[in-house]
């Protein structure tokens, strides 16, 4: 195959198709060694030219078939026209050359078994774009693209740091809006494009994180049951107008970080299940293969052919779209033998045990690969149990992530706000316990899509009392959060009290922001994010427990906490107390660690915000009284089920 020539594209910013052919010895050797990283350059179908004829080559992974062939329009599906030979080093991969065929062209692999019994039509397990679903086919499609957000590109290492305000706005491209006048449709990639990019600027949201978008044959498993692990789904666009929607999210400052799911795969025909006859990405035996509560195929992480199949899906998406993130879905899932098991259900590990070995050594080569080659991105793990060490860096003997959710704060935290606040006092604990292993991870907080569906009702709904309680409770459950040590996350809707649980094939319901408490609590989100970027306390010291001071736990008779976090220069605090009762608390005595005068900079309850308006009327002024192990303090106003931010005002110590 020396004579295929490699296809040069005059864009020197885009990434896809540089070094893609052909397949040396070395490729074959990172490939049948499981560290190879760039399959998309070598595998799946690429523009070429044989003997002086433009066409496309194409490659394809199936060591146990007898026989595979390149079906598509352009043959008219007849799987005797353009077969493709076996390489002879043992690699499994299967090449083939078709003349006269370009960008566009759909195609499948037919693929034959062993034993000839089994014969099947598959989509590219490297394809770049696929047949708009319900159809399967994959497409040959030219990759290039001119970015335009070198800028944020130069800029995205500090914007990812440990130490930079991360406010993440997590979003279903599918129903964030849709279009009632033409069938419900979801907009496209380049409808949706400017529309999101001027709400999250609005909405003060520093990163935006996009559930699956790789191409998955069922709409309603929301992307997480993924075939194309090249492929951005094709209901919305084309890959260029997916790259449209993050350039414009780029330039206007904005990280995109890609849901990605490495953890199991459906068993459709057409996708990667039984690929070649055999259970060839996942294992044969179902107590290791099959996943009994998502009714999906499990990755064989042992196979190192596999290994590199998903490290180099990880690579294509950071490099070829400008990702500035991935959220790995279902690391818990990946990490144990026994996860939604029963006993006898499962294999214990050569140890005995219950851990995935392979999957912890795949996990730390996937973190190791991507740190090695982009730095200043980012990658979470979506981790739901205490697996010590998951965003500890591999050498000292962690997975490797840059943070983890932290789901434990967040069962914690709804369970508190849903009781009512006279029971609350009996519950304080569930507040203040997160702090104890706050700085254990590298945490983001999540309240994530997870929490509005399969009957869990909107977070509006969850709060207790009538309606204007509620809301203030949703306004003060965000200030909590936003001053507690950690990312944040909010799934889409949240940020305006969406009140119906979310539905994938409908739009968020943003008719309601023509009622005030709607209105008001979006405003708050905007204010909120904007209070927290700016206030460099809020989060430059997240991991670490030099950032946080309690001022008082201990009030669990008024249902009352109050604490400091503190920034990188002296005396640099923002004091945040939260009153979780309706009650009004007059002359509530706080302890401070400076006087002067203190700015109420945040305050819940203001009646811009749809509050009653309870407040301190803009500040402070600290008595030279000790209280609470400061030789200062506050004499407040908590407004009811509110909270409220301070800050101590440079200067004389007087009110400006």
């Amino acid at each position: 195959m020396t004579d295929i020539a490699m296809q040069h594209i005059d864009n020197p910013i885009a990434s896809t198709n540089q070094n893609s052919y052909p397949l040396t010895e070395h490729d074959i050797f990172l490939f049948r060694e499981g560290t190879h990283t760039r399959l998309a350059q070598k595998m799946g179908s690429h523009s070429a030219t044989r003997e002086g004829r433009n066409g496309v080559h194409f490659a394809v992974w199936a060591p146990n078939a007898s026989a595979v062939s390149v079906i598509g329009d352009f043959n008219g599906w007849r799987n005797t026209d353009n077969p493709m030979n076996p390489r002879r080093d043992g690699s499994g991969i299967w090449e083939g050359f078709v003349p006269d065929i370009g960008s566009g062209e759909c195609y499948k692999y037919h693929i034959v078994s062993h034993d000839q019994r089994f014969r099947v039509d598959k989509a590219d397990p490297y394809g770049k774009f696929s047949e708009p679903p319900p159809r399967t086919g994959s497409r040959v499609w030219d990759m290039a693209y001119t970015w335009n957000d070198e800028e944020w590109m130069s800029r995205r290492q500090a914007a990812n740091a440990l130490d930079a305000p991360m406010s993440i706005y997590e979003v279903h491209l599918g129903s964030w809006r849709r279009v009632p006048e033409d069938g419900n449709r979801s907009l496209s990639y380049l409808e949706i494009a400017p529309l999101l990019t001027d709400y999250v600027r609005a909405q003060g949201f520093t990163h935006v994180e996009l559930m699956p978008v790789t191409e998955h044959p069922f709409f309603g498993s929301w992307g997480y049951q993924t075939t194309g692990y090249f492929a951005p789904t094709a209901r919305q666009g084309t890959p260029q107008d997916l790259m449209v929607l993050i350039d414009h999210l780029h330039q206007a400052g904005i990280g995109v970080i890609l849901d990605w799911v490495p953890s199991h795969f459906p068993s459709d025909e057409h996708g990667l299940a039984y690929f070649d006859g055999t259970y060839l990405f996942e294992h044969s035996d179902p107590r290791q293969g099959y996943h009994p509560e998502w009714n999906s195929a499990i990755f064989n992480y042992d196979r190192n052919e596999v290994r590199a199949f998903l490290l180099s899906s990880a690579l294509f998406w950071l490099e070829t779209y400008h990702i500035d993130g991935l959220r790995v879905d279902g690391v818990a899932s990946m990490l144990y033998l026994d996860y939604g098991r029963k006993a006898g259900e499962w294999i214990p590990n050569i140890h005995g045990g219950r851990e995935n070995l392979a999957a912890m050594h795949f996990l730390r080569m996937l973190n190791e690969a991507v740190y090695r080659d982009h730095p200043d991105i980012l990658t979470i793990a979506e981790e739901s149990t205490a697996w010590p060490m998951v965003s500890r860096p591999t050498y000292t003997g962690g997975l490797g992530f840059g943070m983890k959710w932290n789901m434990g704060w967040m069962h914690d935290t709804l369970k508190y706000f849903q009781q009512d606040p006279v029971h609350r006092k009996f519950h304080h604990e569930k507040l203040t316990f997160s702090i104890w292993y706050a700085f254990t991870e590298n945490f983001v907080l999540p309240l994530s899509h997870d929490e509005v569906v399969h009957g869990k009702s909107a977070l509006i709904g969850k709060m207790p009392g009538d309606e204007w309680q509620q809301f203030a409770n949703l306004r003060l459950l965000y200030g909590y959060m936003w001053g507690h040590p950690g990312k944040k996350l909010l799934f889409m809707g949240g940020e305006f009290g969406q009140k119906r649980e979310w539905q994938h094939d409908e739009s968020l319901e943003w008719h309601v922001l023509q009622y005030p408490l709607h209105a008001g609590l979006q405003r708050w989100m905007s204010d909120l994010n904007h209070c927290y970027r700016a206030e460099g306390a809020l989060y430059q010291k997240d991991f670490s427990e030099d950032g946080f001071s309690w001022v008082d736990f201990h009030d669990w008779e008024e249902s009352v906490v109050s604490f400091l976090r503190h920034g990188d220069q002296p005396g640099d605090s923002v004091l945040v107390v939260c009153n979780y009762t309706p009650v009004t608390r007059q002359n509530y005595i706080v302890g401070v660690p400076h006087g002067g005068y203190w700015k109420e900079i945040l305050n819940s309850d203001a009646p811009l915000y749809g509050g009653s308006g309870v407040g301190n009327l803009g500040g402070v002024e600290a008595s030279p009284v000790a209280s609470q192990g400061y030789f200062n303090s506050l004499a407040l106003t908590l407004p009811p089920l509110g909270v409220v931010y301070l800050k101590q005002m440079p200067g004389n110590g007087e009110a400006p």
